[in-house]
C-alpha cells in the first residue's frame, strides 16, 4: 500500500468522478457525492487548504474503495 498524499479538494472530487460518483448537492463548503450503487452520499469538504491524509482515508472508506483503487484513478 502506498502513502497517501495531501490532494485538493478538486483533485479528490475528479478521481470520485471518475470511480462513478456524481455531484448530488452542495450544503455549505461540503460537495455531496452519490454513486448508483450506494445508498449513502460521500461528503467531500472544498476549503482553500488541501485535503490531509487521515481525512482523505475517510472519505476513500466511505465511498467503499480501497487506497490502492483510489491512487489509480488519480
Amino acid at each position: 500500500m502506498e502513502r497517501l498524499p495531501t490532494l485538493s479538494a478538486r483533485e479528490v472530487m475528479r478521481a470520485l468522478e471518475r470511480a462513478g460518483f456524481y455531484h448530488h448537492h452542495t450544503r455549505g463548503s461540503h460537495y455531496y457525492f452519490k454513486h448508483p450503487d450506494r445508498e449513502r452520499p460521500v461528503p467531500v469538504p472544498y476549503h482553500a487548504r488541501d485535503i490531509k491524509r487521515g481525512l482523505l482515508r475517510a472519505i476513500i472508506r466511505q465511498a467503499g474503495m480501497t487506497v490502492d483503487e483510489f491512487l489509480e484513478l488519480l
